[in-house]
């Protein structure tokens, strides 16, 4: 730790853009962080170069419980404030001064960093990452939880060399000596705001691509996932290239990083040049058809430039984030997967926002409450319709000036609405109150649209209106012509099937069509069987899944030969094959008995903290289905109670309550308790005052 504090004498030379504040303008920042894992402690310190705009009293940082050990104006001690939520410098500021402000201090943060797998006894699994989500890097830094300060941060990291560290910035330097620890300097030459800072630190190796443009690309991943990179970054530099050719404007940053992370809380982040992303999406090449990571890949790059570039004032303009990261995103897939794939999405996404407004619950995208799906799905929606309605030359070409003219600052939507009607030429206000302001989705006008640009939809809404014997017409769903996206929606139209029409469609050369039939099939009759079988080691882990359930409940004296068919098969990232193949072999007794005790100990396993909260809850559920919980599910059922993740959390809170309830499962969780931290314990104590 001494190294990392002197390092706080080294970089005093500092000179950024700033952008405009009222009083005071914070244009540069050098960070310094150094870690204690195991106490899940922060010890840090920060160098803040700021202007003064107007005579002001004093300055604040937001800073979430920190203790603060030196806090010095322009190399002398001063006076502070500190409450649990911020850390104040009174002084007498004049306008026209610049000044230099360093604080050390100490956090244990409560959210925000997550010090992951450092206390269980597996090697390699340690990680520390961030998830700011807005407002909440003060949690580990003084900051401001305010999307309007943007500063230059640059990241000095102190960590174990066993270990990679990944911040925004370009890495200038690694210290390489025979020390312990090993220190990690990140550059970042424009400002940006302190939400989008961040760190992950981890054993990882990576992949290193170079887009057209020249910029770096790092791909990290596990080191034993190495044959997982090329599923799961499959298309990413082409993406990259598409999105900057198509938006107009060079990536902003330096270079591009995209890391997996173990218990992320959501799918994705686009930390400023630093993507953090679930780990449940580092896939094998069978998984991809059924769960990948292309469109998270998309939407997080995208907002590099919508949310990270230009920033919103308040989340009244989220669309100018959510809703453009979502439809550049679509018109990545539409460049990798083509154009029936980009129209049937927005007809999906309309049908949904269609029911919804159907129920009087539809939202304008100026309301700073919408819901996500209003924010991602509407707002793609919007610009999917302002991009017809002003021309694809006039779409373009404003949103390039849109993001020259307000670079590295914090805009509104009539700032970009303003643009868009200058650039196009054309009055924009009936568009606006339709789209913009209005709550219910433009139903007619979507349908317009999709007719107008694609075949398939076109014919399908001809076709919708058509009598029923040709709208399920076999001559259409066998013809190879036709998107696969229609099919599947006249497949969907027509509800049940006959035995015999199931045929075709376990056979068909689609993948999406055999899906599709493995879903239809629950109770298979007996004249199915021998076509239904082959789906069993289909190239589909959802597919698998299925019909080894299927088959399984359908064909009792054939049980034991679909479990050995299916023995090594693990699934997608969330083992969705085996959790259910273990589940269903404790249920045969003929098969394998004298392995029954290691089926039940492999299941229980996978209800611990070193698996992913998909993979633990489904085991969790499988377990209390067939009532085999024992000591150390219900020890890690308990921890999970106070998992940082607030779905899976109340997921295991809900599964405890109702175990708690029952008196003989009661019984069984008492005996285990004494085996727990304190810390553990802190949602089952509120069941006993």
């Amino acid at each position: 730790m001494k190294k990392l504090i002197l390092t706080l004498f080294l970089f005093l030379s500092l000179y950024a853009f700033g952008q405009h504040q009222d009083k005071v303008d914070f244009i540069k920042a050098k960070v310094y962080l150094g870690f204690l894992p195991k106490e899940k402690t922060i010890k840090g310190g920060v160098i803040y170069r700021f202007n003064v705009f107007q005579n002001v009293d004093s300055v604040f940082f937001d800073a979430k419980n920190m203790d603060f050990s030196k806090v010095e104006l322009d190399g002398k001690k001063i006076n502070f404030t500190a409450t649990e939520k911020t850390i104040s410098i009174r002084h007498k500021f004049k306008a026209g001064e610049s000044h230099k402000l360093m604080i050390e201090y100490i956090a244990k943060p409560k959210q925000t960093v997550y010090f992951i797998g450092w206390d269980d006894d597996l090697e390699g699994n340690e990680q520390i990452w961030t998830q700011g989500q807005g407002k909440y890097t003060s949690h580990w830094l003084p900051s401001f939880d305010d999307m309007e300060e943007k500063v230059e941060f640059d990241l000095t990291i102190e960590a174990a060399k066993k270990y990679q560290v990944i911040a925004n910035g370009k890495l200038l330097l690694k210290t390489d000596n025979d020390e312990k620890d090993a220190i990690w300097l990140f550059d970042m030459k424009k400002p940006m705001s302190s939400y989008l800072l961040a760190f992950a630190i981890g054993n990882y190796d990576k992949q290193v691509l170079k887009s057209e443009s020249g910029v770096t690309i790092e791909n990290y991943y596990y080191p034993n996932d190495s044959l997982k990179v090329e599923p799961t970054y499959r298309y990413t530099k082409k993406i990259f290239d598409f999105l900057e050719n198509e938006i107009g404007v060079q990536y902003p940053w330096q270079d591009y990083k995209q890391v997996p992370v173990h218990d992320f809380l959501y799918a994705g982040m686009e930390n400023t040049s630093a993507t953090f992303f679930s780990d449940a999406y580092v896939i094998d090449s069978t998984s991809f058809i059924d769960r990948n990571y292309v469109n998270i890949n998309a939407h997080e790059l995208a907002h590099q430039w919508f949310g990270n570039l230009v920033t919103e004032k308040n989340s009244e303009h989220h669309w100018l984030h959510e809703g453009f990261a979502t439809y550049y995103a679509y018109l990545a897939e539409k460049e990798v997967f083509g154009d029936d794939y980009f129209y049937w999405k927005l007809f999906g996404t309309a049908k949904t926002l269609h029911e919804i407004s159907e129920r009087g619950e539809g939202e304008s995208l100026l309301n700073p409450k919408a819901s996500s799906l209003t924010f991602y799905e509407k707002g793609a929606w919007a610009l999917a319709i302002l991009r017809d309605k002003i021309g694809e030359s006039a779409f373009k070409e404003g949103v390039k000036i849109y993001l020259d003219k307000y670079k590295f600052q914090n805009v509104t939507v009539a700032y970009f609405m303003d643009v868009m009607e200058d650039t196009s030429g054309k009055d924009l206000s009936e568009y606006k109150e339709v789209w913009l302001k209005g709550k219910d989705f433009p139903e007619e006008r979507a349908k317009h649209f999709l007719m107008k640009n694609n075949a398939s939809l076109k014919m399908f809404y001809v076709l919708k209106h058509d009598d029923e014997k040709n709208f399920n017409s076999p001559k259409i769903l066998n013809d190879s012509e036709l998107a696969t996206e229609l099919k599947l929606e006249l497949l969907q139209q027509k509800g049940d099937f006959p035995e015999l029409e199931l045929i075709p469609l376990i056979a068909n050369e689609d993948i999406r069509i055999r899906q599709f039939a493995a879903q239809k099939m629950g109770v298979i009759p007996e004249a199915l069987k021998e076509y239904a079988e082959p789906l069993l080691l289909d190239d589909s882990y959802s597919t698998n899944e299925l019909m080894l359930y299927n088959l399984w409940s359908s064909f009792d004296y054939d049980r034991s030969t679909y479990l050995e068919k299916t023995k090594n098969l693990v699934g997608l990232p969330n083992k969705n094959v085996r959790l259910l193949w273990l589940t269903l072999a404790l249920f045969t007794p003929e098969y394998r008995p004298t392995e029954n005790v290691y089926f039940h100990r492999e299941l229980v396993s996978y209800t611990s903290d070193i698996y992913n909260p998909e993979i633990r809850q489904t085991a969790f559920q499988y377990l209390s289905e067939i009532k085999a919980l024992n000591g150390n599910a219900y020890a890690n059922l308990i921890k999970a109670t106070n998992h940082h993740s607030w779905q899976f959390r109340n997921y295991a809170r809900k599964l405890f309550d109702a175990l708690w309830n029952d008196q003989e499962q009661k019984k069984e969780i008492e005996k285990i308790v004494n085996q727990l931290n304190s810390s553990d314990l802190r949602y089952l104590k509120t069941k006993l005052n």
